[in-house]
């Protein structure tokens, strides 16, 4: 393996290009809104491409910056990324001779950790920074350096840099993890699809998106199944050929938009998405009181009058799929203001993710952060407009939401964050009769 020591240990990212939301609250949503391409699946497809040298075509892509960061991450390594169309992609990895993934990229993307399996498995050795992404707790990566210890792989850690081979093939066997992990799921399958023999996973997280991403490694030629709700298992091949696939539509940004419908008193069909895969969330927002008909691909969400008091107060408990989506969970509590009651947040996954309510509270909520994983919301609070930072993505469109539903005028910096996950939001809900726009940072007025 390479020498550590040419590498840069201090690493400062470039600026990022500053930009705000100024949202004018108080108008209810009407109209339809398009869901894109989920950004949890089309990121490991990229990923998944690597195991193979024939080329690989992805659509229904998602236009955002995540994905723009990992076509960049493969063109550094070698691999020849296109982008013929939008919301396209076209992706040949060859000889790819440059197997080293920079703290550049780790630092804008904790995804680019998905290229560990993949790149291990068909090249016999790849270095890999620390991840970065969303300030949102601790997300190790143990579990997946474990994984592929599992499958026979030799890893060091030396200043912050994960020096991995595996010498002649990685070896099929079983991967058992303490505790459901989703990218680590993903990382042990991608890896065990090139292995020598047969791998066992479990558990074996359950997410839409890992049954989406199955689906392409079939096409592939990969030999890889859910032999159980929590177990999957793999018969390696010696090589995979290239394959065409549609990237399934992203279920956080659905359900986004009907919280949207809901906090505004609007009414809004949200299109091309499968209500199967947001049913412990649509749970709660019907439970609360928000009229839901879904459809074939489509979900009608019609809200409460803004202000009436109609919706009840609910608790919402995070938890790995089928459960109620982590990243779900800043929207609804969104929702959970305009409720009449008190209603409870266990956050189950991060530790850090109910950091975003400081901002929610500075704009009239009632809130009680009880620990790093437990919060109060008492309801229905008056909201108005406040100038706003955003720490995260999910955290950046749950601001979004409650600008829109609040008297006034909101500026949130931190745009940037919002465009790391979801494709022209402020289009779609421009397109919806919000009043929303982006803004370079300059054109706001210091208070």
């Amino acid at each position: 393996m390479a020498d550590a020591r040419p590498f840069h240990w201090e690493y400062t990212p470039p600026p990022v290009a500053r930009e705000i939301f100024r949202v004018e609250g108080g108008r209810a949503l009407r109209g339809t809104v398009p869901i894109s391409g989920a950004k949890n699946a089309a990121l490991k497809m990229m990923a998944a491409a690597t195991l193979t040298g024939e080329r690989c075509r992805l659509t229904n892509v998602p236009e955002i910056e995540d994905v723009r960061v990992m076509a960049d991450t493969l063109r550094d390594l070698g691999v020849v990324v296109d982008h013929p169309a939008p919301n396209t992609y076209e992706i040949a990895s060859g000889d790819v001779d440059w197997l080293f993934v920079p703290l550049e990229a780790a630092a804008k993307m904790r995804s680019s950790f998905i290229l560990l399996g993949p790149i291990l498995a068909r090249f016999g050795r790849v270095i890999m920074s620390n991840p970065g992404g969303d300030r949102i707790g601790r997300r190790p990566v143990d579990l997946h350096v474990d994984a592929m210890r599992a499958l026979g792989a030799e890893i060091d850690y030396r200043n912050g840099y994960y020096f991995a081979k595996a010498p002649g093939r990685l070896r099929g066997g079983l991967v058992e993890f303490p505790f459901v992990t989703v990218m680590g799921t993903e990382n042990a399958m991608l890896a065990a699809t090139l292995a020598e023999g047969h791998t066992v996973i479990r558990p074996a997280a359950r997410e839409p998106e890992i049954d989406d991403l199955m689906v392409m490694l079939r096409a592939m030629g990969a030999e890889v199944e859910r032999t159980a709700p929590d177990v999957i298992e793999v018969e390696g091949r010696r090589r995979l050929r290239g394959a065409d696939h549609r990237v399934m539509p992203d279920r956080i940004e659905a359900g986004t938009f009907v919280v949207a419908a809901a906090i505004t008193g609007g009414e809004v069909a949200v299109e091309g998405v499968e209500c199967d895969h947001l049913g412990a969330f649509l749970d709660v927002v019907t439970a609360m009181g928000v009229s839901v008909a879904c459809g074939r691909d489509r979900i009608e969400v019609r809200g409460a009058p803004a202000g009436s008091g109609a919706y009840r107060a609910t608790d919402v408990t995070t938890a790995p799929y089928p459960g109620f989506a982590t990243d779900l969970q800043p929207p609804t509590g969104v929702l959970l203001s305009q409720a009449t009651g008190t209603s409870r947040i266990d956050e189950t996954i991060y530790e850090d993710r109910l950091e975003w309510l400081s901002g929610l509270a500075k704009m009239g909520a009632s809130v009680r952060v009880l620990d790093h994983h437990r919060a109060e919301i008492d309801g229905p609070a008056h909201l108005t407009g406040r100038e706003m930072e955003i720490g995260d993505l999910r955290a950046g469109a749950s601001l979004i939401l409650a600008a829109l539903a609040a008297d006034g005028t909101s500026v949130i910096h931190g745009a940037h964050h919002v465009q790391r996950g979801y494709e022209n939001i402020e289009r779609k809900f421009l397109d919806l009769g919000a009043r929303i726009e982006r803004l370079p940072e300059e054109s706001v007025t210091p208070a």
